[in-house]
């Protein structure tokens, strides 16, 4: 007998119909629908939906889905109960043959785990892909460990397969996991074919680190720069300047963000054409505000704020803590709101 005879019969006892719908969905796995019933149950039973009880059936409902393995389905209970917990805790459980570009465009669109996230597609996709959606990560807080996670993995294979070509070439691979210390000395192992790593993946992670303030990340990406020196110009790819020598010039900026050669740094990017934007970006990464306003007022007053990728102006001036400068800008842009806060800014005692 068919579920609805089922039911047509268990019509005279309306209650007993009702969890007669509710058995059978749960033995089904239809929760949504198991959902619906079970309020109809309690509607019956009480009169009336006290939130409570919506509440806990709905919270039951999302926990059937997970158990299911079925996130996406899961997540409009948890969402509309404002209760992302269970859905991290589940997201942290998958494995890369349980992922899917829906789950990662759930984890980033919502902030649900984008780090094991991003960690599941590197596993299932691979780099490329992983670098791709970086630019979207989506969570301040984990952006750190998230890049790291993509640069070591770029870096070990990068070892892995300068180890193999040496130790066909001299019958043992070094121990060191220092690519500078592997590639020392071993001019042979750049032909003008020869690559270790895709160049892209290359390129996009050192594009990344320059925006990074962890030692291990920088520590790698320079090492991966350094590779990239030494690779022929069939592998070079044609930027425009400040990076126009691309693995060079991030290799001099990654030095100075490590603390090595700042000076020669800053100096090498004063020198280069439409360098402007990221020199004042170095500058306040190594903590020096009132250079980079100086590099502003005289290289960028005229670009347009909206298409700087740097800090503009007046925020400049405020992490230099030039508030009389502040000040003279906000009357010159009739910025009476502005200039106001830079002089209430300016009695402000410094903490001891």
């Amino acid at each position: 007998m068919d579920l609805f005879a089922e039911l047509e019969q268990a019509l005279g006892h309306p209650a007993a119909a009702v969890d007669l719908l509710i058995q059978r969905l749960a033995q089904e796995h239809r929760w949504a629908e198991w959902f619906q019933a079970r309020l109809m149950r309690t509607r019956l039973e009480l009169g009336s939906l006290p939130d409570d009880v919506q509440i806990e059936i709905a919270r039951e409902a999302g926990k059937r889905y997970l158990e299911d393995g079925e996130i996406l389905r899961a997540w409009p209970y948890f969402r509309a109960l404002g209760d992302h917990q269970p859905m991290i805790e589940a997201i942290e459980k998958l494995q890369p043959d349980q992922f899917t570009q829906e789950i990662l465009g759930l984890c980033f669109q919502e902030r649900l785990n984008p780090k094991k996230a991003l960690e599941l597609l590197l596993a299932s996709s691979g780099i490329c892909r992983a670098i791709t959606v970086f630019d979207q990560y989506p969570d301040p807080a984990t952006w750190e460990q998230a890049l790291s996670m993509i640069a070591r993995s770029l870096h070990q294979e990068l070892e892995q397969s300068l180890k193999l070509a040496i130790a066909r070439r001299e019958a043992s691979a070094p121990e060191s996991s220092d690519v500078r210390e592997l590639i020392a000395g071993r001019d042979w192992l750049f032909g003008e074919y020869d690559s270790y790593v895709d160049a892209s993946h290359l390129f996009g992670i050192l594009r990344l680190a320059l925006d990074s303030g962890d030692p291990d990340t920088l520590r790698l990406a320079l090492e991966m720069a350094e590779y990239g020196c030494c690779l022929s110009a069939t592998f070079r790819t044609n930027t425009p300047p400040p990076f126009d020598d691309y693995c060079r010039d991030h290799a001099v900026y990654l030095r100075a963000l490590l603390g090595q050669d700042v000076d020669a740094a800053i100096d090498h990017f004063r020198k280069k054409t439409d360098s402007a934007e990221v020199l004042v970006r170095l500058l306040l990464q190594l903590g020096r505000p009132c250079e980079a306003v100086e590099v502003f007022e005289r290289f960028l007053m005229d670009r347009d704020p909206s298409f700087l990728s740097c800090p503009d102006l007046p925020e400049l001036c405020q992490r230099a803590g030039d508030f009389a400068r502040l000040q003279k800008l906000s009357r010159e842009r009739d910025d009476p709101v502005g200039f106001l806060q830079a002089a209430l800014a300016a009695h402000v005692p410094k903490s001891s």
